[in-house]
């Protein structure tokens, strides 16, 4: 039987990624073409990667926001079981964030909001957790109606580690019943189109070239950057321009 993507009903499109720390807009421009997000966190743990970390725009630059996690061997921990070491970074980011955009249009508006989700998600003590409770809440405000669900939730842990890349996403789409898969330009290097064809699943590929670039404070535009920075420059109006295109939006 095939699991649905949520109230019973199969999801027609299925966005399979890992959980990341306060994604970027393409990111969310991707979820905002599915039905169902599979949170494909049972994966190896990558250092140095999105997991745990993004980038904001500040008056001196790109800025890191980093999540420290526990010391451990990180090369055999999936996502889902790497601990966030600690609460007092969340104090940090923050402090970071109201230093970053107290001169935003939308501040006032947006940096109460944010305060009040990172303090719900504060205990969670596993990393994966904290980014898909966190991610769901940005969800919310934007408008982007997409259900959640785990990849664990719908496969075997054994099952998932024993399958290639593409075959694993593969049969994660085909356990909610997707009719499409969309996924980003990144996965050409690895990922098999053809394997989606013979589940009658077609593949939508992300281009996130004509974006159009956005009412930014400090300089020159940066497109790669948290979804914070478009909320606190845009506001209630972020919503629209998440997937927004230009003639002129710089490539990315």
């Amino acid at each position: 039987m095939t699991a649905s993507g949520g109230d019973g009903v199969p999801a027609r499109t299925v966005v399979v990624t890992q959980s990341n720390y306060v994604p970027w807009r393409g990111w969310f421009e991707m979820l905002g073409r599915a039905d169902c997000w599979v949170v494909l966190d049972s994966v190896q743990y990558t250092r140095r990667d999105w997991r745990n970390r993004n980038r904001i725009k500040t008056k001196d630059g790109l800025a890191w926001l980093t999540i420290p996690v526990r010391p451990g061997n990180h090369r055999e921990t999936a996502i889902d079981e790497v601990l966030i070491d600690g609460t007092a970074w969340i104090d940090r980011h923050l402090e970071t964030l109201r230093h970053a955009y107290r001169k935003a249009k939308h501040f006032d508006d947006v940096m109460p909001w944010l305060e009040a989700q990172f303090l719900a998600a504060r205990e969670m003590g596993r990393l994966s957790a904290f980014n898909v409770l966190l991610t769901q809440s940005f969800l919310a405000r934007l408008g982007v109606d997409v259900v959640v669900r785990r990849d664990t939730d719908l496969l075997g842990r054994d099952v998932l580690s024993s399958l290639d890349p593409t075959q694993r996403l593969v049969r994660l789409a085909v356990a909610v019943g997707a009719e499409r898969y969309v996924t980003g330009p990144a996965a050409r290097g690895y990922m098999d189109e053809t394997a989606f064809a013979t589940q009658s699943i077609s593949v939508e590929w992300m281009d996130y070239g004509l974006q159009e670039p956005y009412p930014q404070l400090w300089g020159k535009f940066e497109p790669a950057v948290s979804i914070i920075d478009l909320m606190m420059n845009l506001g209630d109006d972020a919503p629209e321009w998440i997937g927004r295109r230009g003639p002129s939006a710089p490539g990315n």
